[in-house]
């Protein structure tokens, strides 16, 4: 029963970094002329029909890495702490 609730709080962790990343780094709307060219020949070259689509997926993917940086440093400190 035990490892159960520490996976399920391992899990609510992750999810509750991530939200908060969410939060905290905004997804940006309004790009320069310059900006809207880059994402535009990226979207192109990967063969994704809408640059907004590309964004997103860019922007979620950083959002994840983020989150796992933040968990990976809090379960260190806490098997630090504990030791």
């Amino acid at each position: 029963m035990a490892t159960l609730v520490r996976r399920a709080f391992k899990v609510a962790l992750f999810i509750g970094l991530f939200l908060i990343s969410v939060r905290y780094i905004p997804l940006s709307n309004e790009w320069s002329p310059r900006e809207a060219r880059a994402w535009l020949r990226a979207s192109d070259w990967l063969g994704v029909s809408d640059p907004d689509d590309l964004y997103f997926v860019v922007w979620v993917t950083i959002e994840l890495i983020v989150a796992v940086l933040a968990y990976i440093a809090i379960v260190r400190l806490w098997r630090y702490c504990r030791s």
